[in-house]
């Protein structure tokens, strides 16, 4: 027995000492790619000695007497922190993401081809001035260098994840970086879901002109009525594609965003008149999905034109949002319409052709080889017509409304071949002040966004991108799929930039975006009829007008504001009929439970504390209230709205236009009310409140539910993994609040946060470097790296970094400085 116990206890022993040599064995070849920061290097391609001088929290200070050679620091920063972020976004805008991650990845390869924005960036270099292409050039030759770099010294494969997922990594063209900024416009594009589902709606009512409840317009001037979409295809059985659709399936990789999270910002400028100190200030924290690392990576560039610092996206070589001495500037999602579903009619005697105004034409046919890790490559044969590529009837469930013998094609306007938006950002980034950026944006092609504006004296905001020059009597104005042979509903070019809305040194002296409707005007210079936000411009509005005059610490306070508007207008509706009604219930009761809720709420101010209950409660509710309403009349199609849609709700309670009929349960023999419904609903909430977190309703914490999901979006979901990489934090804030974190909506965890500000910005322009700015994780994409995650506590705290153009200041405390020098041949 005694033997047994020695060769056990060694057997045992050897196993520890093999487990913790192959833990040092994996620490080991991942920290090779962690970069050095504090090092002097020759490398080929530079034209001028460069500086790289990292600050405290690491990012990078980009000196050199040329602006070339400061783009070729940049791109070699890029490479040393976020070399796997790069080549898994080129490698999702070429559409060859199967090639290392196999067959998941798959139908987001298929996707993407049918864009085909890889070409379409390759074939818009050419259109990119001297001037923008000579940083593009510059800007790869420095990605290059550190690529050439990591394969001499054998530097761990540049990143950690290389080991996992080994793939040849081609050297980086100037048309990567166009195609990374294509890829954004993927991302935050979302009016052709909104005309799908528009249209699988109206189907699915009985009562059409209930479709103006559930999807109505923005307050304002009302648009004239629109065709039944079934009136446009009076012969056609959509109840069997309805039933079989499928949508798109999602991966982390995937650039398609569900409806709600295609994209959203804030942005607000405060002229003069309107600061307490005399100088503008500007605030922006743009809204993308939550990762780690964050999308976005600080640096300073020191050009020739002056300083500038800002957020960047690692691939391209502009500051996409930032500041110099004397401009700032910001991005929101503007919400232009710049896409159209196009229905096309088949040749039913030769299916290779399509209805034009002009009769049958063959589709624009090209073949696509996708290569598929450990399985046979696919041959896809891609079509195109006239108004754009052929989709599949998988995208965003656009088989569900496409009637038999017709496909769908989209018309967008990233899909132009001779894209200037980048040069548009490259003389943005350059501008002195804001005439100088105006003159830059009409450049600016796609995603269309609102740009904001302050420079030493004055403060604006201009809509850029290209607007579809849709004919006035286009028969379903871009709200709903359109017949795509009819002369009429085809796109006419663009408008010209000037037809963009602008609002310029405005009397007022503020200026700001949310997402919201900006404007009134006609079809077809309406800009759009779908936009992001109604509630959250209502907070802001009143920030603003609160006070004569803003300082920076009140331009943070309002961008970290957590106080839900919609919250404040929708719960006393909702619970009009229950506030303190009977009498007290028996301790551990439905009724009582019920009670303590209702106590909870009626005395809360709408603060969507991570701390409090009544955010959860709130939530949970209006969840349950929503999918009652809408369940018995939408059917499954109701899990497209996974989000509260406050408009909607309010119509319901108010009756607006007969609208309280939702809630009658059609499938039920008793005619309910609002008041029964919204009981009902508080119940069901109240039940899984009680299974999910198994705790009194007063020891609730919304930030339990509402938890940042910062994920790897490989590594996030292996096992053991992703307890070193994924970043989670109990965070404020909702859907609806200016410190905006997005839920998901669906799933087990429906009020995860998962789509927020991962940048946030202040420029104060009566003392330049007093500005601040954040990320939501930190610089280094390597978890190995303490820069993996040091800004992140400080960003869920709602603090800063300084935003300083001063080297010395930058100096302090530096993580180290990195000296490029030119090899000489």
């Amino acid at each position: 027995m005694l033997l047994v116990f020695r060769w056990l206890l060694r057997i045992a022993s050897v196993l520890v000492v093999l487990s913790v040599l192959a833990v040092m064995g994996v620490y080991y070849l991942a920290s090779r790619s962690l970069p050095d920061y504090d090092k002097a290097l020759d490398v080929s391609g530079l034209t001028a000695p460069t500086r790289i001088l990292r600050d405290h929290s690491n990012v990078p200070h980009i000196f050199s007497e040329e602006d070339a050679a400061i783009f070729f620091g940049l791109g070699y920063a890029h490479t040393q922190d976020r070399l796997w972020q790069m080549t898994v976004m080129r490698r999702t805008a070429q559409g060859r993401l199967s090639e290392v991650f196999g067959s998941a990845t798959l139908p987001v390869d298929k996707l993407l081809r049918r864009f085909d924005i890889y070409s379409l960036a390759r074939s818009s270099v050419a259109a990119q001035d001297a001037e923008t292409l000579a940083a593009l050039e510059a800007y790869a030759a420095g990605v290059n260098a550190r690529l050439a770099e990591i394969n001499e010294s054998a530097l761990g494969r540049g990143a950690p994840e290389m080991f996992l997922f080994n793939a040849p990594i081609s050297p980086w063209r100037p048309e990567d970086s166009i195609a990374i900024l294509k890829l954004m416009a993927v991302q935050l594009s979302g009016h052709a879901a909104d005309e799908i589902l528009r249209a699988r709606t109206s189907l699915l009512l009985e009562d059409d002109t209930r479709l103006k409840d559930l999807l109505p317009d923005m307050p304002g001037t009302g648009l004239a009525a629109l065709p039944a979409y079934a009136s446009l295809f009076p012969s056609a059985d959509f109840a069997p594609q309805i039933a079989r659709a499928e949508s798109l399936p999602q991966h982390p990789l995937s650039p398609f965003q569900p409806r709600g999270l295609a994209g959203a910002s804030n942005a607000w400028a405060a002229a003069p008149s309107r600061s307490a100190t005399g100088g503008t200030l500007l605030a922006n924290d743009p809204h993308l999905g939550l990762t780690a690392p964050a999308i976005w990576y600080l640096a300073r560039l020191e050009l020739s034109s002056g300083g500038v610092i800002g957020a960047t996206i690692p691939g391209m070589p502009l500051i996409l949002v930032g500041r110099s001495e004397s401009l700032g500037w910001g991005l929101t999602s503007s919400y232009l319409d710049d896409q159209d579903i196009f229905i096309e009619e088949l040749n039913p005697n030769n299916r290779e052709e399509y209805r034009t105004p002009d009769g049958y034409k063959p589709f624009v046919s090209r073949r696509s080889i996708i290569k598929i890790k450990d399985e046979p490559s696919i041959t896809l044969t891609l079509h195109s017509t006239d108004n754009g590529p052929v989709l599949p009837p998988s995208f965003r469930n656009v088989g569900a409304v496409t009637p038999a013998g017709h496909v769908a094609a989209l018309a967008w306007t990233a899909l132009e071949p001779n894209d200037t938006s980048m040069s548009a950002g490259f003389h943005i980034m350059k501008a002195q002040d804001i005439d100088d950026a105006l003159t830059a944006s009409t450049l600016y092609i796609a995603p269309s966004q609102n740009l904001t504006l302050a420079d030493k004296d004055n403060v604006a905001m201009k809509t850029i991108g290209a607007m579809p020059r849709r004919p006035a009597e286009a028969e379903s104005k871009g709200r709903i799929p359109s017949r795509g042979w009819l002369t009429q509903n085809r796109w006419k070019g663009f408008f010209p930039a000037t037809a963009n809305p602008e609002f310029i040194r405005p009397t007022g002296g503020i200026v700001g975006n949310t997402n919201n409707k900006l404007l009134e005007r006609p079809f077809p210079l309406h800009v759009s009829y779908e936009w992001g936000d109604s509630q959250r411009i209502q907070r802001w509005q009143r920030l603003m007008q609160g006070r004569k005059a803003h300082s920076r610490e009140s331009f943070v306070e309002a961008q970290l504001d957590i106080t839900s508007t919609t919250a404040r207008t929708i719960l006393p509706l909702v619970a009009a009929d229950l506030w303190f009604t009977g009498e007290a219930a028996p301790e551990g009761t439905p009724e009582r439970r019920r009670q303590i809720a209702l106590n909870l709420l009626a005395g809360w101010t709408g603060s969507m504390n991570e701390h409090l209950p009544e955010p959860l409660i709130y939530a949970a509710w209006m969840r349950f209230l929503q999918e009652r309403i809408i369940k018995d009349e939408l059917g499954p199609l109701a899990e497209e709205f996974p989000h509260l849609e406050p408009l909607f709700i309010e119509r319901v309670f108010r009756n607006i236009d007969g609208a309280g009929v939702w809630c009658n349960i059609i499938q039920s023999s008793a005619t309910e009310t609002c008041a029964d419904i919204a009981r009902m609903s508080l119940d069901d909430a109240l039940v899984w409140l009680s299974e999910v977190y198994g705790t009194s309703i007063e020891a609730l914490r919304w930030g339990d539910a509402h938890e940042a999901t910062h994920d790897h979006p490989v590594l996030g979901e292996v096992s053991v993994l992703r307890h070193f990489v994924n970043i989670r934090q109990s965070t404020s804030g909702g859907d609806n609040t200016l410190m905006r974190g997005r839920t998901r909506g669906t799933g087990p965890e429906p009020f995860q946060n998962v789509h927020a500000a991962g940048y946030r910005g202040v420029y104060d322009f009566t003392d330049p470097d007093s500005s601040i700015f954040i990320t939501s994780t930190g610089q280094s994409g390597h978890p190995l790296s303490r820069h993996y995650d040091d800004l992140a506590q400080l960003w869920r705290r709602g603090e800063y970094i300084t935003m300083s153009l001063d080297e010395g200041l930058a100096r302090a405390a530096s993580v180290g400085e990195t000296v490029l020098t030119p090899k000489s041949d």
